[in-house]
């Protein structure tokens, strides 16, 4: 049962939603690889958007149904979406939409990933905030066996320089063990452990000031991209700004008194 304010989210068809101690289980629903079709895309940029200004839901974990996360664009359904003149403008849009919307929504996203992270896969995982994948995990970037490209952009965000080139280039997936040695990614762990994982993450967020998570993602989202001397200045406007909230004062009189701060999102 979802809570009143993500009613709207029970009509969905390919993303399965439950909500449970302040966090939310995404599950693309796709089968049966989970590819990322034109109403797989949809849904996740509008439940992000719905989730964001959900005061119930302080973290999400994200996941793909069945042994999948998702094995990229729905190669097979193209052919439906791009018929004519604008149709390819405007798949191109909604699919960087759905990206963007997943590294901006005002709530941290864990990616568990299960399986294949290919292509537009790839690029969803890259979009969160952390990452955690299963044994049986790869991540790839297949496009150049398939006529296409795309993925790479969100893939730099976690590969180095050659490696990148080498998927790209070669079509090359590397393994959930290797992610992890390599520090692309948080943990790796069994496939029976892969939820747990995940959630245990995301309850320790949701355990924190909401409020100071919201500004602490914008933040880091702000300043990727910034120069250091711009980006120091910026989490300490941030750090400014947070310092003043009941959160911060009731973080302070906690750590004081040795007890768990109680946060009230002001």
């Amino acid at each position: 049962m979802l809570p009143d304010s993500l009613r709207r989210l029970e009509a969905l068809t390919q993303l399965n939603v439950t909500v449970a101690d302040g966090t939310a289980l995404l599950e693309m629903n796709c089968p049966p690889v989970n590819v990322l079709s034109r109403t797989l895309s949809d849904e996740l940029t509008a439940t992000l958007d719905v989730i964001s200004d959900a005061d119930e839901i302080r973290c999400v974990v994200l996941t793909g149904a069945g042994k999948q996360f998702c094995a990229g664009a729905d190669i097979k359904g193209r052919k439906d979406l791009i018929k004519g003149p604008g149709d390819l403008p405007a798949h191109s849009r909604r699919t960087r939409e759905c990206f963007h919307t997943i590294r901006e929504c005002a709530k941290p996203v864990v990616a568990a990933v299960n399986g294949v992270a290919l292509g537009a896969g790839l690029a969803i995982a890259a979009s969160c905030d952390i990452v955690i994948v299963s044994e049986t995990a790869t991540f790839g970037l297949p496009e150049i066996d398939v006529g296409l490209m795309g993925g790479a952009s969100h893939a730099k965000r976690l590969f180095p320089h050659s490696l990148l080139r080498r998927m790209v280039l070669t079509g090359y997936r590397v393994p959930g063990p290797e992610l992890h040695r390599l520090g692309i990614v948080e943990d790796c762990v069994a496939t029976e452990r892969l939820i747990a994982a995940a959630m245990e993450v995301a309850h320790s967020v949701a355990s924190k000031s909401p409020l100071a998570v919201k500004l602490a993602k914008q933040t880091l989202n702000a300043i990727e991209d910034m120069t250091l001397r711009d980006g120091y200045r910026y989490e300490q406007d941030m750090t400014a700004a947070i310092s003043r909230t009941e959160d911060a004062k009731e973080a302070q009189r906690a750590f004081a008194e040795k007890r768990r701060p109680v946060f009230v999102g002001r």
